[in-house]
Parts: C-alpha cells; sequence; structure tokens
C-alpha cells in the first residue's frame, strides 16, 4: 500500500493522536499496543500492517515534526533573512508557529516525565539546522553551534513552562529583540 494513499495518512494520523493522548497520562514504556489500538479505535491488524510496536509510532511521528521543524527553521533565509543587514521581520519567523501547531506532541516532549532522549534528539537537529543555517555562527565550533541552540531550545522551554500563554507573534518579538541585541554586544 502506497504511503500516500489517503486511508494510510488518515490511519496513522488517527494512530498519532491516540498515542498523544496517552503519552499524556504515561511514558511510551508503559503503552501497549492494545491499549493504543483501543484508543485509536482501530484492530491489532491495522496497527501490525504499518507498525512493529509502539516506540515505532512515537519515531515515525518524531521524523515527520522534525522535518516540519527543519522547514519552519529555514523559512527566514528563504526570505532573505541576512543577520548582518539585521532584516528579520515578525512573519519570517515560522519556528514558533511549527511549536503552536504541534503542541500536543512539545507539551509531551518537554515535560520532566518523558525521556531526555527525545529532547537530545531535538537539539541535535537544531544544531544541525545551525550549522547549515546563515546566522553568522562559527558552523566549525561545537560550544557556538550548542550555544545557538540553546537560546531556541531555551525560549521553547519557556514558552511551554508558560504554558504556551504567549502568542506566536510575542514569541516571534522576544527572537527578533533577543536577536538584536546579540548583534549590539557583537559589534
Amino acid at each position: 500500500m502506497n504511503k500516500n494513499d489517503l486511508r494510510v495518512v488518515k490511519t496513522k494520523k488517527i494512530i498519532f493522536n491516540a498515542l498523544l493522548l496517552l503519552l499524556k497520562d504515561k511514558p511510551i514504556s508503559k503503552i501497549k499496543v492494545t491499549e493504543l489500538c483501543k484508543a485509536a479505535q482501530i484492530n491489532r491488524g491495522t496497527f501490525y500492517f504499518h507498525y512493529e510496536d509502539v516506540e515505532d509510532v512515537l519515531l515515525e511521528l518524531f521524523e515527520q515534526i522534525v522535518q516540519d521543524l527543519e522547514k519552519s527553521y529555514s523559512e527566514p533565509f528563504k526570505k532573505g533573512f541576512d543577520i548582518l543587514e539585521q532584516n528579520l521581520e515578525v512573519d519570517m519567523i515560522k519556528i514558533f508557529h511549527h511549536v503552536k501547531e504541534y503542541e500536543d506532541f512539545y507539551r509531551i516532549v518537554f515535560s520532566e516525565d518523558t525521556s531526555m532522549k527525545y529532547y537530545y534528539r531535538i537539539y541535535d537537529v537544531i544544531c544541525n539546522l545551525n550549522k547549515q543555517s546563515k546566522f553568522g555562527i562559527n558552523k566549525n565550533d561545537p560550544f557556538t553551534i550548542s550555544y545557538a541552540a540553546n537560546a531556541i531550545m531555551g525560549l521553547l522551554i519557556r514558552w511551554y513552562q508558560n504554558d504556551f500563554k504567549e502568542s506566536v507573534d510575542e514569541m516571534n518579538e522576544r527572537l527578533i529583540d533577543m536577536l538584536k541585541t546579540k548583534q549590539m554586544v557583537l559589534k
């Protein structure tokens, strides 16, 4: 069956949503296939047609979210952002839109009850994006890359700790202000 088949897409979305719902109450290691199937209202055969175990579902969901994160992160550069020119505009930033769209997922990832491995996977993705970006950081220095990645992670975690109360535009403005402050320090 084609992975782009509408039935496959719908079934996987139902399974993803059921998993996110279950993850709010317990860690991935405690969720059984039977429980996930019941929450998704599918039979085990359907589940095993697509996945081997519950962890496979989370990994596929994670990969989809990472692809969207990569796209969101690179959006300002596609629109002509240059850190030296300080021409970043609120509508160029899409990372906070991404997090808001996948808020349930990020609530789980940033929860103190969740394994740190998912946090570190996101951190690694952001480090790799920083290496590839035109952010004006030393791409050969892992400490500089780590510093920049942790700045973004710090904003996301604080937003999570504030229960995502700030709007996407407010978060965009905060990032712009911080980048301008960084630029003034560097001059």
